[in-house]
């Protein structure tokens, strides 16, 4: 895991990540004039920012209901077990379902909060069914369907 220590992070190095975060295609040049200095030292403090893991990747924002997956479903996962190897075997498992775009483990009275993303409620029944409650140690599921996105980033 990476050490992380904002402290490091100084004005320009923030405004850079605060950019790149609105939009991950900005050039170079376009980049350097959003913070106030020229290309090459913009350049080199986002390789040094990729290189320490504060820019894990750049990704594409996709339209889901264009692609068929508009379909967004949280589900509280409560497990019957919380020591490290049941811990680990979930979260194993749940790398290899698809659909679950996200996974938090959360401190609450449930232990887990996924984001699960299909085509319509009847594929969500049969990833709930078939894969969420299976996943291991997983004793009692909750679902909240997302009615309206007002904001994804």
């Amino acid at each position: 895991m990476i050490d992380v220590m904002p402290d490091r992070l100084d004005r320009i190095d923030r405004n850079i990540l605060a950019a790149l975060s609105r939009e991950g295609r900005l050039s170079m040049s376009a980049l350097a004039d959003q913070v106030g200095l020229s290309k090459t030292p913009v350049q080199a403090r986002v390789r040094r920012l990729e290189n320490e893991g504060y820019i894990r990747g750049y990704a594409a924002i996709i339209d889901r209901e264009k692609t068929g997956e508009g379909h967004v479903a949280f589900v509280q996962v409560k497990l019957d077990d919380t020591r490290s190897a049941a811990l680990d075997a979930f979260n194993q498992a749940v790398l290899k379902v698809p659909e679950i775009e996200q996974c938090h483990m959360i401190a609450a009275s449930f232990d887990y909060l996924l984001k699960v993303r299909t085509g319509d409620i009847a594929a969500y029944r049969r990833v709930l069914g078939e894969r969420i409650s299976a996943l291991p140690h997983v004793a009692q599921t909750s679902t909240f369907v997302a009615m309206e996105t007002v904001r994804d980033r």
